[in-house]
């Protein structure tokens, strides 16, 4: 009797069967949902998180007939002649983002009036489609309801119409608008202003898409972390907000990890008064990351300087890119540093220095050096601060440099 496989016959039971094409269609269901968004050149409308929900709930279809085969399918000829006639590149759209071009319900006309109504010239409005032809899916409706929500944190339709060139995605994303209204709502109750929440709207806008009770959550931990550090009641509100301006993805956070890494600080015997210094320097930033990447650059950053725990304490108030910068990043803008001839000593002296990337750096230093200024010899204070107080500190050192010897107007006498 043959014990070889060659001849047998192998079957699937039914029920294996079964599982299996589940199994099939479960894995092409994820597939497809992560090649819808990494297909769109623009950010994706719908967030991975979303369209997952949609899938589960079934309510996905609603909003994606277009994900079925487009090559089964031709494109809607009504809505390639209207783009045509508004001046829009058809063919990088086609090259782009193609399915849009295959819906059956495609509003051309009804959001490039609306476009004009708010002052779009004809240019803007094909700009617009061109960056974002997901736009021509949404209904008049919707976009006229996302019209009035962005107008009520606007100064005008002028400033509406360049902040949605600028970010057409961001304007056009409307599966969240109650969660954007209520979120505005809760901004504005705050003190935020409005002039701040456009600049939301387009620079942090998955802030406006989650639940308004969690960004109430985020916001009355961060509230309780304040006093409890020994803030005040009557400069809490400024410190919030003054947070919230810098950093607003800090609501993306968890209290979880709020805490975390508020006990991390103040295990590294960090007093209330300096973790609250810390806070505020960082912009909140230090909530970006985790306990483990903080403790491997100050690991970094001690055996770097050759210092105590208390002078690293020191270094990381004055320069607090010590903690957040991971040990990769660290290691770069040192070795660039030392490449240029500056000092381990001279860095531990002005560690603030750290919080520039070396191509900042080394742009700065071969400007100086243009004036004879050498840094090797110098202050690293000239090479810091922001672009325009290294403006500064280079018309002040020209200045001095040019300043003549002598008092020309000086009798020779």
């Amino acid at each position: 009797m043959s014990t070889g496989l060659r001849g047998r016959s192998w079957r699937v039971p039914s029920m294996q069967h079964s599982r299996m094409l589940r199994g099939i269609a479960n894995n092409a269901t994820h597939l497809f949902t992560l090649s819808l968004a990494r297909s769109q050149h623009c950010k994706p409308l719908l967030t991975l998180s979303s369209l997952w929900n949609k899938v589960k709930d079934g309510s996905f279809l609603q909003h994606s007939s277009y994900t079925t085969d487009i090559k089964s399918k031709v494109e809607n000829k009504r809505t390639v002649e209207n783009l045509y006639r508004l001046s829009v590149d058809i063919k990088k759209i086609r090259r782009l983002k193609g399915w849009v071009l295959f819906q059956d319900a495609a509003y051309v006309k009804e959001t490039a009036n609306t476009l004009q109504e708010m002052g779009a010239d004809k240019t803007a409005i094909a700009n617009i489609l061109e960056r974002c032809p997901e736009a021509i899916l949404r209904t008049p409706a919707e976009i006229n309801s996302q019209r009035e929500l962005w107008q009520s944190v606007c100064q005008n339709e002028k400033q509406l119409v360049k902040l949605i060139e600028r970010f057409p995605e961001s304007f056009f994303t409307v599966e969240h608008h109650e969660n954007q209204k209520s979120n505005v709502q809760l901004f504005q109750e705050l003190g935020l202003k409005n002039n701040i929440i456009s600049r939301f709207f387009t620079s942090a806008p998955d802030i406006f898409y989650r639940p308004v009770e969690k960004n109430k959550h985020i916001i009355e931990t961060l509230q309780r972390m304040y006093l409890n550090l020994g803030g005040s009641n009557a400069n809490m509100k400024i410190w919030l907000l003054k947070l919230l301006s810098q950093n607003p993805f800090i609501l993306l956070n968890t209290s979880t990890a709020v805490q975390e890494n508020l006990e991390f600080l103040q295990k590294k015997d960090f007093t209330d008064s300096e973790v609250l210094q810390l806070l505020s320097r960082l912009k909140g930033f230090i909530f970006n990351f985790s306990p483990n990447t903080m403790q491997k650059s100050m690991f970094f950053a001690k055996d770097v300087f050759k210092c105590s725990d208390q002078e690293l304490k020191e270094l990381m108030l004055k320069c607090p890119a010590l903690l957040y910068n991971s040990v990769p990043i660290l290691e770069e803008r040192l070795k660039g540093l030392l490449k240029e001839g500056i000092s381990v000593d001279q860095i531990k002296e002005t560690p603030m220095v750290l919080e520039l990337t070396t191509q900042i750096v080394q742009y700065r230093i071969k400007k100086l050096a243009a004036l004879g200024y050498d840094i090797k010899n110098g202050n690293l204070e000239n090479l810091n601060g922001t672009k325009r107080d290294f403006e500064a500190t280079y018309c002040r050192i020209q200045a001095k440099r040019e300043r003549p010897m002598f008092n020309p107007v000086a009798p020779l006498d």
